[in-house]
């Protein structure tokens, strides 16, 4: 029987938090939330200039569409970072008797969803502004940003567990991010990847995730429904791994920290 009160302690203890961090990450800020959108509007105007007039792609309405690629790879990449630091870099709350350390993942990705949420109007105003037009299929974007969410905390755990018996972790995956992001779609488009190498370039959930973000923002059409099912069954079965990893070893955080 689920306990209907401490659903909503977690609740209200997960906006509380993700309030906290959003005041901290701010406080005595000139700019306040504009940051979380000059990094997303500094990339674009780089990758425009580059991939416009250095080096030109034929990618039709190229600011929207490296302007998508970047919003979502920032979500993701800002949140494992965080995500792998939950435990690490809050040991007093972890030390605390009874303190739902579980949790500590889910508010680190939420908190950076609300950042991704933020820029979002400022995506739809420049998609105005290049003559494009929502669709119906604009509803089908909560379900692409539940998978994202889910695939984002499902590595959260992971990488929040190794941190903790392992701290070179964080840095390791600041690598392995680096060299993902030059091998995922984000300021290029998945047809220009040779065909060889596109059944590994498919592994990559963030390839299916950014097209699916492309095909209902950009493109005013549905999704890759097969694709985006895919990702969705794999971050399943990998939160399942995560949690269960994360639950066995959190007994052992407050020795480790």
């Amino acid at each position: 029987r689920i306990d209907s009160q401490k659903l909503v302690y977690y609740r209200d203890l997960v906006l509380e938090m993700i309030s906290r961090d959003l005041k901290l990450r701010y406080k005595g800020s000139l700019l306040g939330v504009i940051w979380s959108l000059l990094l997303p509007l500094t990339q674009l105007l780089v990758f425009t200039f580059l991939f416009r007039r250095v080096i030109q792609l034929d990618i039709p309405n190229y600011p929207i569409f490296v302007f998508i690629g970047v919003l979502a790879w920032n979500w993701f990449q800002t949140s494992l970072v965080a995500a792998s630091g939950s435990i690490t870099d809050n040991r007093d709350l972890i030390k605390r008797p009874g303190f739902p350390t579980l949790l500590l993942p889910v508010i680190t990705v939420a908190t950076n969803l609300i950042q991704f949420l933020l820029a979002l109007p400022v995506l739809l105003v420049f998609l105005y502004l290049s003559g494009g037009q929502l669709t119906l299929s604009f509803l089908l974007l909560p379900l692409i940003l539940l998978v994202q969410f889910l695939f984002t905390v499902s590595l959260g755990y992971l990488t929040a567990t190794f941190q903790v018996s392992f701290r070179d972790t964080q840095h390791l995956l600041g690598v392995v991010l680096l060299l993902l992001f030059y091998l995922t779609p984000v300021f290029y488009d998945a047809g220009f990847v040779p065909t060889r190498f596109l059944p590994v370039y498919r592994l990559n959930p963030m390839m299916h995730i950014i097209g699916a973000y492309r095909s209902i923002l950009s493109k005013g059409e549905p999704p890759d429904f097969a694709a985006i099912g895919i990702v969705f069954a794999a971050s399943a079965l990998l939160l399942w791994i995560g949690l269960a990893v994360f639950r066995r070893a959190s007994d052992t955080f407050v020795e480790e920290l």
